[in-house]
């Protein structure tokens, strides 16, 4: 399983803002010091604005900063919230589902209890445990 790139650039980003939230950021900042490209980061920016995770103001001196503090982004909803899906396996999809044995198959259920494993482990965490080593973004 391997999670997107814009669900990676997000969580970077959040991380980020997470560690400077002292004052505004600027997408190129973060772009830059990702080395990321910046028409990536502005489409990942706009989403968590759309989600309210962060806010953002134009203009000089504008910027983007978190809406709440890294204590109340929990790291498994917005995970769930970016993810465009979760279907490991093709009898995840009940409508394009063609596997013959998904009915008696153990495996389904075997990659179902791992994901949920995934999903409920990223639940106990929130945005401040990934920020928390005082060298980060030094």
């Amino acid at each position: 399983m391997q999670i997107t790139q814009f669900t990676d650039y997000s969580l970077r980003t959040l991380m980020y803002l997470g560690k400077h939230s002292d004052r505004l950021c600027t997408v190129r900042e973060i772009a830059d010091y990702y080395n990321i490209s910046q028409n990536h980061l502005v489409k990942v920016v706009h989403n968590l604005s759309r989600l309210d995770y962060i806010k953002s103001s134009k203009g000089k001196g504008g910027g983007i900063c978190l809406i709440k503090e890294p204590e109340q982004i929990n790291l498994g909803d917005v995970v769930c919230q970016l993810e465009p899906n979760f279907t490991l396996v093709e009898c995840f999809n009940e409508k394009n589902n063609q596997c013959r044995i998904s009915e008696a198959c153990g495996l389904k259920h075997i990659f179902f209890e791992s994901l949920k494993a995934f999903t409920d482990t990223l639940r106990k965490y929130t945005l401040a445990d990934t920020i928390k080593n005082p060298h980060i973004f030094n």
